[in-house]
């Protein structure tokens, strides 16, 4: 079993900034692999699907970035998805733009959603894929994440989603993490 879990914030005023990576990302994987998130569940969207005999969630939590780990644990608990099992999707201040960085485990690194999650689980012992969304130069970094990359910045952005994309359809296809991560990294 996998449980893929894009972080977000739900609503169209948010759709396309910048702490929506994780979501976008989950909307690419859902149209490669042919699926809707159309159950509502948990306080999250969902679908459920077998690839090669093995069940994948992909999973959009609905409770706000900083609540994520309140879906997470709704899901995991419902359908006894083990921490090993899920892989969390998202941003990151301090990669640039598009560049993506796998991780088995880790901190939190200031970003509210993981914290969330750590809190939630009671763990940090769970895959990341993050994607750079850059450091804001003087801006805070509220109101950097919550607006949408500009012109310049979009396409690297897009670039960004399409390897996270790549990389997870990886690991699902040959189910070796670390692999993945020595080839993506």
């Amino acid at each position: 079993m996998k449980a893929i879990f894009g972080l977000g914030n739900p609503g169209q005023s948010y759709d396309q900034t910048k702490h929506n990576m994780g979501f976008m990302t989950i909307d690419k994987l859902a149209e490669y692999y042919q699926v809707s998130l159309t159950k509502n569940e948990f306080s999250a969207i969902d679908v459920r699907f077998k690839y090669q005999g093995e069940t994948i969630y992909l999973v959009k939590p609905l409770t706000f970035m900083n609540n994520s780990g309140y879906a997470v644990k709704l899901l995991m608990g419902y359908y006894q998805i083990l921490p090993a099992e899920i892989l969390i999707i998202q941003d990151d201040l301090d990669l640039p733009i598009g560049k993506v960085r796998l991780r088995q485990k880790g901190s939190a690194g200031g970003h509210n959603g993981i914290k969330s999650i750590i809190a939630a689980t009671g763990t940090n012992e769970f895959k990341r894929v993050k994607i750079g969304i850059g450091h804001p130069a003087r801006k805070q970094v509220v109101n950097w994440v919550l607006t949408p990359f500009t012109k310049e910045e979009q396409p690297l952005a897009l670039a960004g989603i399409d390897q996270a994309a790549a990389a997870i359809e990886n690991w699902v296809e040959n189910n070796n993490f670390e692999q993945t991560m020595n080839q993506f990294n």
